[in-house]
């Protein structure tokens, strides 16, 4: 038996704003950051247990005191009850009312609770020595759907189903993990897209990313100037031709009408989609936007703060094209119950990855649901920055626009903290 001996957070903000990297309509001078939290234990295997919330700056200040905050509650707890029974683990922090109170299930609190979630999964695949997404589709589909709360979604997706969902992967599910292992995951490239970015630069880095490293669509930041917009939309196209797919990103930016208008200027750039054009939380805008702007496709997810919210999107048809992030919900077990919900609804996922360590994060849950839930990844793709990716242990691994297989144990939130210190806050 071994517990809990310490949580430990870490404030690292790299100074992305001093070349613009990042930056779009609603933010324009982010500095890429991650509150980063390891958890310590009293076992002699040298095994810590590693998760991360990115925000783009000051936002760790909120996020790390949240983490240390519920990170206390931890400390002393035998690790094998936890890891042996993460429906436990789930219930101990989602459901600290007082803490939920602050939600419920949203915002801060939240988010912090995913990291701690995610590094004990974290030390959970380690210890089973297999990489997250190999874990979570090796898993009995009994036991994995015993670990996920279904509060608040039965109208939606019952355990029942999302069993049968399971069992159903079980069909070819070793074929299509040695598929991932040979050929990896589709993935799409934002390093274009920044709005800081002079036209120049956008087009050399857009025929960089498609010409030389293989990547089969690429993502515009929009939202700033209308006419700068089509301009640069146009250039984007001559530069990456006509059969590689182009998709734009406004960052909540517009009211609906406004997003429609804007919009409907596109329709001659064969968009693949149109990401976050309101508030994450409108329901009713996003699909009354989508009608609007048919045929050309609405992306969301990204900020969506909870399961229900997926829920009530895809009852809506609010989306064409479903997002996820690997750190904004309450860790893996409710990104699994959003991928479930996206099966059942029958829309395609196209994971957000671009921040401090979300790469090497999200990919375990995009080939785990290629091997054990939708069952393709027909018309699916993972986002890519190429942004402090050496600064992680297992840094993700790009070859011909395609993500490779993540081979080492765990989730890949792991950092290399010491080379890391430099970008340490310090208050």
């Amino acid at each position: 038996m071994s517990t809990i001996t310490a949580v430990k957070t870490y404030d690292f903000r790299f100074p992305t704003s001093l070349t613009l990297s990042g930056s779009d309509a609603m933010n324009k001078d982010p500095d890429y950051s991650a509150a980063y939290v390891e958890i310590h234990t009293s076992a002699d295997d040298g095994i810590k247990g590693c998760g991360l919330v990115f925000t783009i700056g000051r936002g760790n200040d909120v996020v790390c005191r949240a983490i240390d905050s519920i990170g206390e509650t931890l400390c002393g707890l035998e690790v094998e009850r936890l890891l042996d029974s993460m429906g436990l683990a789930w219930d101990l922090l989602v459901h600290d009312s007082q803490l939920r109170w602050l939600g419920p299930e949203k915002g801060v609190e939240h988010m912090a609770i995913g990291a701690l979630l995610s590094a004990l999964w974290d030390m959970k695949a380690k210890r089973a020595r297999k990489p997250l997404w190999l874990l979570l589709a090796e898993m009995d589909p009994e036991d994995l759907v015993s670990t996920l709360d279904f509060r608040y979604l039965s109208d939606a997706l019952r355990p029942e189903e999302a069993i049968d969902i399971l069992k159903d992967g079980q069909s070819g599910k070793q074929e299509r993990i040695e598929d991932i292992r040979q050929h990896g995951y589709p993935g799409y490239s934002t390093a274009p897209g920044w709005l800081g970015y002079s036209d120049e630069k956008m087009v050399e880095i857009a025929k960089r990313e498609t010409k030389e490293k293989g990547f089969k669509q690429i993502k515009l930041k929009v939202g700033q100037n209308l006419d700068d917009d089509i301009r640069r939309l146009g250039l984007a196209r001559d530069a990456i031709g006509p059969d590689v797919r182009l998709a734009v990103d406004a960052n909540q930016v517009w009211d609906v009408p406004q997003a429609i208008d804007w919009i409907n200027h596109f329709h001659d750039f064969d968009l693949a989609w149109v990401e976050e054009p309101t508030s994450p939380d409108d329901i009713i805008g996003h699909a009354t936007i989508a009608r609007a702007i048919n045929p050309i496709p609405v992306a969301t997810g990204e900020q969506m703060q909870n399961r229900i919210m997926f829920k009530q999107f895809l009852q809506a048809n609010a989306f064409g094209i479903m997002q996820i992030d690997a750190t904004r919900v309450a860790g893996p077990q409710e990104i699994v119950l959003e991928y479930l919900l996206a099966r059942k609804f029958h829309k395609i996922v196209c994971p957000h990855a671009g921040g401090v360590g979300l790469c090497e994060m999200v990919c375990h849950f995009a080939m785990f649901d290629y091997a054990a839930v939708s069952c393709t990844t027909q018309g699916r793709m993972i986002e890519y920055v190429d942004n402090q990716h050496e600064y992680f242990v297992n840094p993700v691994r790009i070859s011909q626009g395609m993500y490779q297989a993540p081979t080492a144990p765990g989730n890949g939130a792991e950092m290399t903290v010491e080379t890391a210190q430099r970008y340490l806050h310090q208050e």
